[in-house]
């Protein structure tokens, strides 16, 4: 069975209501940054970061998978469908994909602030000042933050070298060191990319310009057509 490795930004999830950052409208315009996504921001001030962590999990529990989601899961009876996401929610998950590999943590879980490998799942709930790991550390979102190392990118380059096929949906292409990964795919593996901006790429790619609802079911028949 071929390979497909799918990588996947804020933009699939958009169309099921998650708030992305980097729109007019989105959650960069209403926090800093520095603030609430870096080390420093959470150690300035812990209870701002959680709070805001605490919010982007509640709107999680009240949102669904949308077409794009659903999608990759029904290629999955025709390939070995390999998902990295950019995104920490979990509605690869939700939609039924098997194979998941999160680069920027996830929203479900949280970690002990000593120990990055004790991670817990936390679900939907609230993380607050005061809530202990099983070390005693204090819980905090399991959250990759500008600054930190991204512990999965070398498992994601690892699945990219095995691509017989590569698809890039809802990323600008512009977070590093996610949009590196495309470097590792085999030039003689075919690549599309779904979004419905002007992306700028730097090899030959097939552009689907739509939202992922519909444009992630053109790519799924084309690739199904190849069987």
């Amino acid at each position: 069975m071929k390979k497909v490795v799918i990588l996947t930004g804020a933009g699939i999830s958009a169309e099921s209501g998650i708030s992305t950052f980097r729109d007019s409208d989105g959650l960069w315009e209403q926090y800093r940054v520095e603030d609430v996504a870096t080390p420093e921001g959470y150690a300035k001030d812990k209870a701002l970061v959680l709070d805001f962590y605490n919010q982007r999990r509640r709107q999680l529990a009240t949102v669904q998978p949308n077409e794009g989601h659903k999608q990759l899961v029904r290629l999955e009876q025709y390939f070995d469908v390999q998902i990295i996401t950019q995104n920490v929610d979990n509605l690869h998950e939700q939609a039924g994909s098997k194979n998941v590999l999160h680069l920027h943590g996830e929203l479900t879980k949280a970690r002990s602030e000593r120990n990055d490998n004790l991670i817990v799942d936390i679900g939907y709930n609230d993380i607050h000042l005061g809530d202990k790991a099983p070390d005693g550390a204090q819980l905090r979102p399991h959250i990759v933050w500008f600054g930190e190392a991204v512990p999965n990118i070398e498992p994601a380059a690892a699945l990219c070298e095995q691509a017989d096929f590569f698809v890039v949906i809802g990323t600008s292409m512009n977070v590093y060191p996610a949009a590196g990964l495309i470097h590792y795919v085999p030039r003689t593996s075919p690549c599309y990319l779904v979004d419905p901006k002007a992306v700028t790429v730097s090899r030959n790619i097939k552009v689907i310009q739509e939202k992922a609802g519909t444009g992630v079911k053109k790519v799924v028949d084309e690739l199904i057509n190849t069987i």
